[in-house]
């Protein structure tokens, strides 16, 4: 029984209780009205209401005695064990063990649709986050940002809203002069300009920059020397800005550019809209918009006396710009240092005939901290006066940064340890969460190994006081992600998946899914194993976009793991057989009928060519100690790629995306080579004239590179599985 389903059986116990009491007293009364809340306590039972207390007056009664006549009639409904009256007139209800643990075979019936509806279908939002100034790399404010805004927008899709993530371009004013100002002193070989940008980052640009311009830089005017450091180094900078926040998981849908509005003449139009509603005024030669009309502690300047925008202008127009897009949910995240701009944007809004709060809402971000020994971490390597996304990744990986940012709540200071980050203990929440859910995977398998199947499902067995806790989590699921769309607070779902991880580990340890030793398979391991994959941690992570353990993502992982990596290093691809490699596949969950590509190599290649085929997937070949050094320094690359031993071998792990591959191998000066598609393997194949076997993906250098190997492998690029 989901509480969805216990609340609307309330509703229709209380209405003619209420009527008896006093006619039309039940008229608005709707299944909203009627909440429930899991007891802290779980010796109070699965669910708790206070419909007793909140009613008790429009009807003249007293709460206990309301809350009496309610429980004596609700003890009668089928799953419902026991209920009784608490305190003032709370209602505490227990269900019976099959009607609870139904909902297990319930969440593994819908898959993951669990927990997502449409009930915001009709908002079309807007979510605009980080839109840092492409003035540096992302600082662990914008960071932060990047990790809540991406989650909120999963959660948001969830519930049936249209989310398009939007990264506002800020290339337009004072600021941009300052960074090109930077970028040419550093050109030149000067110190940096007293209101300017250091580190290092800057003389990376300038030199990018140098290398990139066709002409004479020297023969420039210093106007002009100025505008081609600042054209081209603000899209170097922002290239870069986007490549980290994509190797970060992240990646928007539009990139709106401020230069635009002022070049488009939106600003204008906005302007008008506003005069032609008569919220805009002159005085002292200068526009003003009426904000104390709508809040505001004082009207604010649109067009300054000399007839230049003030920087109200901009957000004026690109308000107006979302909405007239189709917007009718405008989500904006800014940092704790424009909290005092909170009350101008609502009131800009109202101007516009909108709704603050409905129409546009601001999140506010507080400070980020990096904890290291104990110590904050001041410095960045690279930009010398922050730490940025890139130092962050690098230190404790995407998954680790990603979560470590999302768990909190955003509108409280946070500090980050490092230290505990990187621990593969349960210390750990990343490491705790993801350990939780590689059980689940690996429960799957050994049952399948054991014989135990999901044919029967029997929940009245489930009777464990564990069972109990982690079924009454369960039936939250939904509550919990739609609440954490309704406050924007993406923290409530990871609090969520670390609560339901430490519920399913004590079940873990007390409830058996395959039997001990000769014992037989019964309707309680089959019951069990519905339990385990009723577990939605797969979805949780996905929200937090943190990867799934390894060996629990796909058949093709599943393989790799079993068969590539311990193959290459032991030497031993030409000693496998297809009737072992069927038996290893199978002793890591994959059954037949085998996925197409898998099936096609057995049916037509060796068994050498085989595990060659099926180990090489998704790998890649350093052909020198170097490469191969360089390769896994890079803190993305390492992230995606697997050591086999000291070989050359370096496995592409299953979730690695190709496109955050390719631009890391190419600021080393190494491209993927897609020449060979691996059915070709049934026949000799050749890549530049020249005769090759199936070994992997080939990296080729680049230009300028050292000489690709001469027995270059082939690409087997279409995945297994």
């Amino acid at each position: 029984m989901t509480p969805d389903v216990l609340a609307a059986q309330l509703l229709t116990i209380v209405t003619p209780i209420l009527e008896a009491r006093r006619a039309g007293s039940s008229a608005d009364l709707t299944v909203a009205d009627v909440v429930l809340e899991r007891p802290k306590n779980r010796d109070h039972g699965d669910w708790a209401s206070n419909i007793a207390m909140k009613l008790a007056k429009s009807v003249g009664t007293n709460p206990r005695e309301l809350a009496t006549a309610i429980a004596e009639a609700l003890q009668a409904v089928d799953g419902v064990a026991t209920v009784e009256v608490a305190g003032p007139g709370f209602i505490n209800v227990r269900l019976d063990a099959a009607a609870a643990g139904a909902l297990a075979k319930t969440i593994v019936d819908q898959g993951t649709a669990f927990g997502t509806n449409q009930s915001r279908a009709d908002e079309i939002i807007n979510l605009e986050f980080v839109s840092a100034n492409p003035t540096g790399p992302i600082h662990l404010g914008g960071t932060r940002w990047a990790a809540v805004g991406d989650s909120l927008a999963r959660i948001l899709s969830s519930q049936g809203a249209n989310v398009t993530r939007e990264y506002y371009f800020n290339d337009h004013g004072s600021q941009i002069d300052r960074f090109a100002r930077s970028l040419v002193a550093a050109h030149l070989g000067e110190p940096a300009p007293e209101d300017g940008y250091g580190g290092g980052y800057i003389g990376d640009i300038a030199r990018r920059v140098a290398l990139a311009y066709h002409g004479d830089l020297a023969a420039l005017s210093p106007e002009e020397l100025q505008e081609a450091f600042r054209s081209q180094g603000v899209n170097f900078m922002f290239d870069e800005i986007k490549a980290s926040l994509h190797n970060f998981g992240v990646d928007f849908d539009v990139y709106f550019h401020e230069n635009d509005l002022h070049k488009s003449g939106a600003v204008d139009r906005a302007i008008a809209r506003l005069t032609e509603l008569g919220h805009m005024y002159e005085s002292d030669g200068a526009m003003w918009l009426r904000t104390t009309d709508f809040g505001d502690d004082k009207d604010r300047v649109v067009i300054k006396s000399d007839g230049q925008p003030a920087y109200i202008s901009g957000d004026l127009a690109y308000y107006l710009d979302k909405r007239e897009r189709g917007f009718n949910r405008c989500i904006i995240m800014l940092g704790a240092d424009h909290h005092g701009y909170v009350q101008r944007l609502m009131a800009m809004c109202a101007a516009f005939g909108d709704e603050p709060q409905v129409n546009l809402q601001v999140l506010i971000g507080q400070m980020v901290n990096l904890v290291r020994d104990g110590q904050p971490m001041r410095m960045s390597k690279r930009a010398g006066t922050v730490v940025t996304l890139e130092d962050l990744v690098e230190i404790v990986g995407v998954d680790a940064a990603r979560y470590s940012l999302t768990r909190s709540s955003a509108d409280s200071n946070l500090d980050v340890d490092l230290d505990v980050l990187q621990k593969r203990t349960n210390d750990n929440p990343v490491f705790y969460v993801q350990y939780a859910h590689a059980r689940t995977h690996n429960v799957g398998v050994n049952a399948a190994q054991a014989g135990v199947d999901r044919s029967e499902f029997a929940p009245e067995l489930l009777e464990h006081a564990t069972e109990s806790a982690l079924l009454g989590a369960l039936q939250e699921f939904p509550r919990v992600v739609a609440f954490a769309a309704d406050s924007r607070e993406p923290h409530r779902v990871a609090r969520y998946l670390e609560e339901l991880a430490g519920l399913y580990h004590r079940w873990y340890d007390n409830c058996r899914v395959t039997p001990l030793g000769d014992e037989p398979v019964t309707a309680v391991h089959r019951t069990h194993l519905e339990v385990s994959a009723a577990a939605p941690l797969h979805a949780l992570l996905a929200f937090c976009d943190v990867a799934e353990p390894e060996g629990a993502r796909s058949d093709r992982a599943a393989l790799i793991c079993a068969l590539g990596a311990p193959a290459i290093a032991r030497g031993r691809a030409k000693s496998v057989a297809p009737e072992a490699f069927a038996a290893s596949a199978q002793a890591v969950g994959v059954r037949e009928p085998w996925p197409a590509a898998v099936r096609e190599v057995l049916d037509g290649l060796s068994s050498a060519r085989v595990l060659r085929f099926v180990a090489a997937s998704g790998a890649v070949f350093a052909d020198s100690p170097e490469l191969r050094a360089q390769l896994l320094a890079d803190a993305v690359l390492r992230r995606q790629l697997v050591e086999v031993d000291a070989s050359p071998w370096l496995l592409v792990r299953a979730e690695a995306d190709r496109a955050r591959l390719d631009p890391r191998l190419a600021r080393l000066g190494v491209k993927l080579s897609e020449a060979i598609d691996p059915r070709s393997l049934r026949a000799p194949a050749t890549v530049e004239g020249r005769a090759v076997e199936g070994r992997g993906v080939w990296l080729e250098r680049g230009e300028g590179a050292d000489d690709a190997p001469g027995d270059a492998p082939a690409d087997p690029s279409s995945s297994v599985g």
